[in-house]
């Protein structure tokens, strides 16, 4: 027994200093020299870095309803939609979907929180210039950013039931 406690300790040990040791790779960031190319529109942010978005219906200036769509922890903005360009276009939608922090073609941010994926949407909309108020909606791990936006910006957005989220992502997994 107390051989396996040894062996469990000394390899706990030697993980440990083995992490401290081993230094992340520097992050390969879209559009810079040693990165991918981008392929998709980008807008700066105030701070210096950039999301991408993707925007789809019809034109914001024409749009009923304007949508901001967060994806989840294992999508970006090109993720598929169950819902066609014919129906986007009837009910007069307008809908953004951003690659959040970190993902695909936008820039990391190493003080990433709860309040600032908040403040990144606001600023998105704000640069793209949607308006003053606009819907978001959350897909999977999208919707910590949602509720984000209830807390810190409840004067942007109108207010959605958290049934919403779970139809739209019920709805998303159940129609393929």
């Amino acid at each position: 027994m107390i051989r396996v406690i040894g062996a469990t300790i000394l390899l706990g040990i030697i993980g440990w200093i083995y992490q401290r040791l081993k230094k992340a790779p520097p992050p390969r960031i879209c559009g810079s020299a040693n990165g991918p190319p981008l392929s998709s529109p980008r807008v700066k942010l105030n701070d210096g870095r950039h999301l991408a978005y993707r925007e789809l219906g019809v034109p914001k200036e024409k749009a009923q309803y304007k949508i901001i769509l967060c994806h989840g922890l294992d999508s970006c903005k090109d993720m598929d939609l169950p819902i066609s360009q014919e129906l986007m276009e009837e009910l007069k939608l307008y809908l953004l979907v951003y690659d959040r922090a970190g993902y695909c073609e936008s820039d990391p941010n190493p003080s990433r929180s709860v309040k600032t994926e908040a403040f990144d949407i606001q600023e998105l909309a704000d640069k793209l210039e949607i308006g003053t108020k606009f819907y978001v909606i959350g897909c999977s791990m999208g919707t910590y950013p949602v509720w984000a936006c209830l807390k810190f910006i409840p004067h942007r957005h109108f207010y959605l039931s958290s049934s919403h989220y779970i139809i739209f992502n019920a709805s998303f997994f159940f129609l393929y």
